[in-house]
């Protein structure tokens, strides 16, 4: 856990690129990418499953936007979950953003059937209450398991 945390945080304040921190940040940004590969989409699968059982979501879309989204982030693994959460919510997320001052174009995520409101934060937030009681579920059944083995 501490391991993770650290290398989370390293990736959070150098991560990006500059002269001062160019090969450092660079060094954390990949190692940030490489231990949340296999999280990043687990947690993918488990919301696109929330967003089909869960009532108020589209989980049609959610897979949909995955599918054709989820590579369109600089980052391996930001993506993820942000193309399931777009389609379920059927809203379009990210786009263009300042860094410094500096205008970075960015690729769109979802197709933007309904607007960002305040109401969108709330049902966001549902979708990953749900999206944590199922992974809840899987880990605690995979606990049980390898008791029951063992």
């Amino acid at each position: 856990g501490y391991f993770y945390k650290a290398i989370n945080t390293m990736d959070s304040m150098i991560g990006y690129k500059n002269d001062r921190y160019l090969y450092f940040g660079r060094f954390a940004a990949k190692l940030d990418d490489v231990v949340n590969f296999i999280p990043a989409r687990l947690s993918a699968m488990l919301m696109l499953l929330a967003a089909t059982i869960m009532p108020g979501f589209s989980g049609k879309d959610a897979l949909k936007i995955y599918q054709r989204d989820h590579k369109k982030s600089a980052s391996p693994n930001a993506a993820q979950t942000e193309s399931v959460c777009a389609g379920a919510l059927q809203v379009q997320l990210l786009g263009d953003a300042y860094y410094f001052g500096t205008l970075h174009k960015k690729d769109t995520i979802g197709d933007g059937k309904r607007t960002v409101t305040p109401e969108r934060i709330v049902e966001a937030n549902r979708l990953l209450y749900g999206t944590v009681f199922l992974g809840m579920l899987l880990f605690c059944s995979i606990k049980a398991w390898i008791l029951a083995v063992v």
